[in-house]
């Protein structure tokens, strides 16, 4: 199981800017070990947003993401009590849900 999202969703004038910081170590496939053999590739390949159950951004991502990947975003009519919830999958199948309320 991966480790918990680290999400935070605040609310201002209407709309809610969110910040997500995803651990996850989003190997490219061109390094190599020790060994020199190729690490194989390991990266988050779709990222969806929901905010109270509807989706509101769905971000398609390679292997030229960073380790552990920080995103923010702004929702528009979001406001204090609202729900966020954020899934990513990665190219091996794994995936990952964490929810947050808008503060």
């Amino acid at each position: 199981m991966t480790e918990p999202m680290r999400l935070r969703a605040q609310a201002s004038g209407g709309k809610a800017t969110v910040r997500v910081l995803m651990a996850h170590e989003m190997e490219t496939g061109q390094r190599k070990d020790a060994a020199g053999a190729v690490i194989p590739a390991w990266h988050i390949q779709q990222v969806s947003v929901r905010h109270n159950g509807q989706v509101v951004m769905t971000a398609h991502w390679g292997p030229a993401i960073s380790k552990n990947p920080f995103l923010q975003f702004v929702v528009k009519g979001a406001k204090a009590g609202d729900r966020i919830a954020i899934t990513w999958v990665d190219n091996r199948g794994a995936t990952r849900t964490d929810e947050t309320a808008v503060i």
